[in-house]
């Protein structure tokens, strides 16, 4: 599953049929994906998951070593 960013989710899951709290179920959802520690991080600080940016980044030393 792609990032589509925890407001997004929210709102698609808001127009599901039986989903009385789209919010509890995208955190749920975000928990499942990346892990408790890496998800409450994001939230606590209000950053959004990046992994373009930390994939490229460890490619970018693996390149400089060599």
């Amino acid at each position: 599953m792609a990032y589509i960013g925890f407001n997004a989710l929210k709102s698609k899951l808001a127009k599901r049929p039986g989903v009385t709290n789209p919010g509890a179920l995208a955190a749920s959802i975000g928990r499942k994906k990346y892990g408790k520690k890496k998800f409450q991080k994001a939230a606590a600080t209000g950053t959004k998951m990046n992994h373009a940016k930390a994939l490229h980044s460890a490619m970018s030393r693996a390149r400089a070593k060599g």
